[in-house]
């Protein structure tokens, strides 16, 4: 059957020379297309300006070094929800998460990563450290001055599901720390303790920032447990004249560590880039950053240089609890010690 000429196929030198234009104008634009790069930093909750500020810096840095236009992408949520998002297809070059156990399950679920991450960067790659407050209305109208007062009756405690949130996994070990002490290291006694606290919390946010907005945006509750850092932010963002910060006497030393996610850097191109970005954590002028974010730095000088900024308080550290290959599952995994204790209200 012969096909009017209308509906007959281009012949290739006819599509050629109509796409011509078209094309030239792509190939034109690939040399850029190809010089460009772009690192994803999948980070937990209260990271979102430390990270403006850093990459803002790094990119200056990196195009000053190297002559290469960058772009630095952010992701923020729990940290849990965040290793998940990862191991599900969330393609991080990098991750800068609030717990190390959420980076050992990079490994663990998918083998993104090597095993020994934490050797490769000092400190056991943690450029920053911080540690857990309490945060409570102007005035202190509760009296509320360490975590025995958390389990007294009317008291309103917000703090974030230790199950997504790594700051709500802090916060439930620096309060079983001080139960353990007050207690004689009775852990029963802990246990009941950290029962009657949770008892008095009416909501579990996903994340820090969610409970930070809840406390500080909604007006919900008497004291939020909180990392240092975001307890100042919040009295940055909403005035000193709302909030007073209270120093337990005693908290547990929080590390939120970093590492590249070598499988998806390797498959971007990014392994090199991604790996600087992360030893710019440990520079001087990075450590400056950290400071002005109310994180603790990690370099002596700075520390020493910036000490008042810091209530001293005695921390304990996840050592305490084993370590978090060991605090992890005994503490927060499926039917471990907060599933024992917590009993959601009805």
């Amino acid at each position: 059957m012969d096909i009017p000429s209308r509906h007959r196929a281009s012949s290739p030198r006819r599509l050629k020379r109509a796409f011509a234009p078209a094309l030239f104008a792509v190939a034109a634009l690939l040399p850029a297309y190809a010089g460009a790069t772009e690192l994803l930093n999948v980070s937990y909750d209260p990271t979102r300006e430390l990270y403006q500020q850093i990459n803002a810096k790094f990119i200056a840095d990196w195009k000053a070094k190297t002559g290469e236009d960058l772009t630095i992408k952010q992701s923020h949520g729990g940290s849990s929800k965040q290793a998940r998002a990862i191991i599900d297809g969330l393609e991080a070059d990098v991750a800068t998460l609030g717990i190390a156990s959420d980076i050992d399950a990079l490994h663990d679920n998918g083998d993104l990563l090597p095993d020994n991450w934490q050797s490769r960067l000092p400190g056991d790659s943690t450029p920053y450290t911080s540690t857990i407050v309490l945060l409570v209305r102007k005035g202190n109208p509760k009296g509320i001055h360490d975590w025995s007062d958390l389990v007294k009756p009317g008291i309103s405690v917000i703090t974030p599901n230790p199950k997504t949130s790594s700051g709500g996994r802090w916060n439930f070990l620096a309060a079983y720390a001080y139960a353990l002490k007050a207690n004689n290291n009775d852990d029963a006694k802990a246990r009941a303790f950290i029962g009657q606290v949770y008892a008095n919390v009416p909501v579990l946010d996903s994340g820090a920032r969610g409970s930070t907005t809840t406390f500080a945006q909604r007006g919900l509750g008497d004291v939020l447990i909180a990392w240092e850092n975001e307890a100042y932010l919040a009295q940055d963002e909403f005035g000193a004249d709302k909030f007073d910060i209270v120093a337990p006497s005693l908290s547990i030393l929080a590390q939120p560590p970093v590492a590249v996610v070598d499988k998806n850097a390797k498959k971007h191109g990014t392994q090199k880039v991604a790996e600087a970005y992360l030893r710019f954590l440990y520079t001087p002028e990075a450590q400056e950053i950290i400071v002005k974010n109310h994180y603790r730095p990690l370099d002596p000088k700075i520390a020493a240089a910036h000490a008042k900024d810091f209530p001293k308080i005695e921390l304990t550290s996840i050592q305490q609890f084993g370590g978090w290959r060991s605090a992890q599952p005994k503490f927060f995994g499926d039917g471990g010690v907060f599933d024992q204790i917590y009993k959601p209200a009805q």
